[in-house]
């Protein structure tokens, strides 16, 4: 099987697995946002969106670097994988604890369900932070099906277990049914694990290990990219910080439902550009300019993947929020709802999918610490800017802020990849698409408005797959979708194959910024 074709199977697994996933997330968040209302879905959305400020520590970058060293030489991914588990355990029970004990002295989480929350949900994240280091393994030999199908799993657990307290055992005390959401979480992601490490063990044996000479050295070397890892996710997750300490809970819950859907699209990039990694560091490594194509061929991917997504949600934010949430979470009164803030954050979406191609870049070509430096100024920025204007205008500010944030870090990482490695884009696929996606988006805005008067917000169960139709079909039309697109599919080298006289020239130019 190609390159390329391993990498599209590998990530439509994923994409195929997400869009499960999100399918069953639209009716957790249903069944928690209808049962909690807005403050009690914000207590909720505080809890994860707090102690993920806290787990993020626990990776340090170990699995972005692991898969990197692992698609090097193959025959020492036993070794990393043991020390990594090893690493990533002891620091996953550090920063969660640390996290549970701090969250009962914030004055604004007392007399709270947070506090506890975090305490319970820190169990979920360990389980989380075990599976993703198990799935590096599945990640390098490109048979990322399997922690799909454990991610798939994990939500059905999770979501039967919501089921039946909801509409089985139907508590009268609500606090009763808060906590027993965050047990469903955690009884899917032991399930997740379980099927992860399943799988896994296939491949390599999953063993804890230490080398502490080698140990040093990988944490030398994930370090940079697993402190830039930490300043973006308080980049992505100081809105709901802010407004957990300076606004209302009810706020955070709104701010919420298009974070967490956002959360459900944006794993997209990270799936497609963790499958090209190990290809892109070996074609980067051989210095014969064979990373072109592979980065083309990324580009028009994720920008191809990410388009339709932002128009479509654009215009059909109102019924989608309406579908996932219930009526208190939609604009009324004067007052912003998710409906509202969903079309601002939608944009940042398209900055990160092309985002994450030039970090993974940077970091394919070991400048890691360029993405650091990035993250610092992106970090100072989004935390003055929500700290300053969040108070006055609440979810709005920060929905701004994340777009703004997302842009400057899609630019900067350009820069810095056009900086340390010689590669060159071709936008005319990128135009192509562009067409595509207007197109598609002209044909839902012109019939939204008559389906919605007889489907009422029901009518984007039609005008989704109509859009998709629409779009797939304008691809082919514009034929965005090339022949060598195709090729590229079909023959085993046609991903990093060059030109002699490309393979001739250096792909790396003088170091210095």
């Amino acid at each position: 099987m190609s390159t390329a074709r391993k990498i599209l199977f590998n990530t439509v697994s994923q994409v195929i697995g997400k869009a499960c996933v999100a399918l069953i997330g639209v009716f957790i968040i249903k069944i928690i946002t209808s049962y909690l209302g807005k403050t009690g879905y914000g207590e909720y959305t505080t809890a994860f969106d707090y102690l993920a400020l806290f787990s993020i520590i626990a990776d340090l970058g170990l699995y972005t670097i692991g898969i990197r060293e692992m698609s090097k030489d193959k025959d020492e991914i036993p070794k990393i994988m043991g020390n990594v588990l090893t690493i990533r355990t002891v620091f996953a029970i550090f920063t969660i604890s640390i996290a549970a004990f701090v969250s009962f002295f914030i004055p604004q989480y007392q007399g709270t369900h947070i506090p506890p929350a975090v305490m319970l949900a820190g169990l979920a994240a360990f389980c989380n932070i075990l599976t993703t280091v198990i799935s590096a393994v599945l990640q390098v030999n490109l048979k990322m099906e399997y922690n799909s199908l454990g991610s798939v799993i994990g939500k059905l657990v999770s979501l039967s277990y919501m089921v039946f307290i909801v509409y089985i055992l139907r508590p009268v005390d609500q606090s009763f049914g808060f906590f027993q959401f965050i047990v469903a979480g955690i009884m899917g992601n032991v399930a997740m694990l379980a099927v992860t490490w399943h799988y896994a063990r296939k491949f390599v044996p999953i063993r804890f290990q230490f080398d502490k000479a080698y140990a040093k050295s990988i944490l030398i070397k994930a370090l940079p990219y697993g402190l830039a890892l930490i300043l973006n996710t308080v980049s992505f997750r100081i809105g709901s910080f802010a407004l957990s300490i300076l606004r209302t809970k009810a706020e955070v819950g709104i701010y919420g439902v298009p974070m967490r859907m956002l959360e459900a699209v944006g794993i997209i990039p990270l799936y497609f550009m963790n499958a090209v990694l190990p290809p892109l560091t070996q074609a980067i490594h051989r210095r014969d300019g064979s990373h072109q194509k592979i980065i083309q061929f990324a580009f028009d991917f994720l920008v191809m993947g990410s388009l339709p997504i932002v128009f479509g949600t654009f215009i059909l934010a109102y019924p989608i929020v309406s579908i996932i949430s219930s009526p208190e979470f939609l604009s009324h009164a004067g007052i912003h709802g998710s409906d509202t803030v969903l079309p601002i954050l939608i944009f940042a979406l398209s900055f990160s999918f092309i985002n994450s191609l030039f970090a993974f870049i940077l970091i394919a070509a070991d400048h890691q610490m360029k993405i650091l430096l990035r993250n610092i100024i992106g970090t100072t920025f989004i935390v003055i800017f929500s700290f300053t204007l969040i108070p006055r205008f609440g979810v709005l500010a920060a929905a701004y802020g994340n777009v703004i944030t997302e842009g400057y870090m899609a630019v900067a990482s350009y820069l810095l990849a056009k900086h340390y490695l010689k590669f060159k884009l071709n936008f005319t696929n990128t135009l192509k698409i562009i067409v595509s996606a207007l197109t598609m988006a002209g044909v839902i805005y012109a019939i939204r408005e008559p389906l919605f008067t007889h489907l009422q917000n029901k009518s984007v169960l039609i005008l989704v797959p109509l859009g998709g139709v629409i779009y797939v079909g304008m691809l082919f039309l514009t034929k965005a979708i090339s022949k060598d697109m195709i090729n590229m599919i079909r023959k085993p080298k046609a991903m990093v194959v060059e030109s002699a006289e490309e393979s001739r020239e250096s792909s790396f130019p003088s170091d210095g910024f």
